[in-house]
């Protein structure tokens, strides 16, 4: 028996902590929230710029989307692709495709034409109905440009950023602000609607009669994944269900105790995971349209005093430059949880010197295992640098890139994991599904990491990113944390370029960005 197999890490979880009964994963997620949705209708859900909307409001407001898609032809296997902002129609949204038996994709208001193309077209290759719920802004200036390539699309529903609002206040906010606008037309083959005066104007509040299974695929979230162009993760309500229990059952979050605040966009599987954990816990979210607006940030702190904040680590270090933030009262916050990219030492700790010891807490996954599979403990021993310890009903193992056989403790592997939260697969791409999960079911992440005695991890490279000079592997990070000591430098990245005096070896070209302060 191996090492990794004995699990051995799992003497450092914090004390009173085991597996989860996997009986416990075999419900879908609109069964697993319905409790948030139905016992608290007055409670606050989702506080935005101003605005506040309960889970009275969300139950309704989901229903409707629902039961519009259901009017509309929308059944099991067609999809929905929200390419919003973090505004409250993208949780309507994704909460009501859920109910209604779809699946929720979601597409990067960031996109350009050709990769918007491509996600609809990929979305809907199988024959299946696809829908679209974007802002009026991207209909006139992208949408129009390619809608004519996408027969599948049959249905596209249209909100301003601002759409929430009383159309008196929307009025008012575009006579002092300039939001983005675009003029909304027919589009011929395709039903356009608008969200706010036919979707929550016209449609049934009554929950449809739906039944979904632990197997039915929720969501399609795209990622480069490993390698090559962006592939649709599938995720089923099980991948879901068991990562939500397992992360809600590690960090000790109790049911309508917490106020949450994240800049990740819910079209990433940080953000959207983040939210989903909200709804099904009964905590109030507030929603950030634009992570790089600190100021707004910090008066939602000040006024809601979250005691979650979730961010990627390039969010934390503009906070960090922040005046603002560093004068906020922090006291009611216990966590702060950075993802999705290494977050500097130096960084960490001037976080830690604002916000409080021990208060952060980094965590890893990726969109492919729904995400998250490792996390540092709650209570016990947070290692600052570290991803922490693979978490409950986690198999891992770190192997040689090269060969696949399991390295010892304390040399670079890449990480393979197994448990409930892996995905189904890649939409249409099996011969890529293969080789992101092995005959035995373990995911090859293609991030490379050292496991100390303890069962702690820590990233010091991607697979594809290693700097081979003369012979020799060098990871970036190790490169990286020496320069992040500099107070010159604000942020950073490690690249291999080819050495013309050694054919074969590389040489480290640092790409860096002075801190402003």
């Amino acid at each position: 028996m191996s090492k990794y197999s004995e699990r051995f890490w799992k003497k450092s979880w914090d004390e009173g902590l085991d597996d989860i009964d996997p009986k416990l994963f075999e419900t879908s997620y609109p069964d697993a929230i319905r409790n948030s949705l139905k016992n608290l209708p007055n409670k606050v859900a989702l506080a935005f710029q101003g605005l506040e909307f309960t889970f009275g409001d969300l139950d309704k407001y989901s229903n409707q989307f629902a039961n519009m898609l259901i009017e509309n032809g929308f059944k099991k296997g067609d999809v929905v692709g929200i390419n919003l902002p973090n505004i409250p129609e993208y949780v309507y949204s994704f909460v009501g495709t859920l109910k209604a038996g779809c699946v929720v994709s979601g597409v990067s208001p960031l996109l350009s034409d050709v990769q918007m193309h491509y996600q609809i077209n990929d979305l809907g290759s199988s024959g299946n109905n696809v829908g679209l719920v974007t802002l009026d802004a991207i209909f006139q200036h992208r949408l129009k440009n390619i809608e004519k390539k996408l027969p599948q699309l049959k249905l596209i529903i249209t909100t301003s950023v601002i759409g929430s609002f009383s159309k008196e206040d929307q009025a008012k906010i575009k006579a002092v602000k300039d939001i983005p606008s675009g003029e909304v037309t027919p589009l011929e083959g395709k039903t356009v609607l608008d969200y706010h005066d036919d979707v929550l104007a016209k449609y049934s509040t009554e929950d449809p009669d739906v039944k979904i299974s632990p197997d039915d695929l929720g969501f399609i979230q795209y990622t480069g994944g490993t390698t090559g162009p962006p592939k649709g993760a599938m995720l089923t309500h099980r991948n879901i269900v068991s990562d939500l229990l397992i992360i809600q059952t590690w960090l000790g979050w109790d049911k309508g105790t917490g106020i949450a605040l994240s800049g990740f966009p819910f079209f990433h599987i940080a953000g959207l995971y983040f939210c989903e954990n909200c709804i099904y816990l009964g905590w109030t979210q507030c929603l950030v349209p634009d992570p790089r607006d600190a100021l707004s940030i910090c008066n939602q702190i000040k006024q809601y005093k979250p005691t979650a904040l979730v961010n990627v680590p390039s969010l934390f270090q503009i906070l960090l430059n922040f005046k603002k933030f560093k004068r906020l009262d922090h006291s009611n916050l216990e966590v702060c949880m950075s993802a999705a990219s290494p977050f500097p030492k130096e960084s960490q700790k001037q976080l830690e010197d604002i916000v409080g010891l021990g208060k952060l807490c980094e965590v890893y996954g990726m969109t492919e295992t729904s995400p998250l599979t490792t996390a540092n403990p709650f209570k016990g021993e947070r290692k600052l640098g570290s991803i922490g310890l693979p978490l409950l009903n986690t198999e891992l193992k770190l192997v040689d890139p090269d060969t696949g056989e399991e390295v010892p403790l304390g040399e670079a592997g890449e990480i393979c994991v197994r448990g409930p939260m892996i995905m189904k697969g890649y939409l249409n791409k099996p011969e890529e599904t293969k080789k992101a999960i092995d005959a035995d079911g373990y995911m090859h992440t293609g991030d490379v990491a050292i496991m100390d005695e303890e069962g702690y991890l820590r990233i010091v490279d991607r697979t594809k990113d290693m700097i081979i000079v003369g012979g020799y592997k060098v990871f970036s990070s190790k490169v990286e944390d020496a320069l992040t000591k500099h107070p010159a430098i604000g942020m950073l990245a490690l690249i291999g370029v080819p050495n013309p005096d050694r054919p074969g070896s590389e040489i480290g070209k640092a790409l860096i960005q002075l801190d402003p302060a």
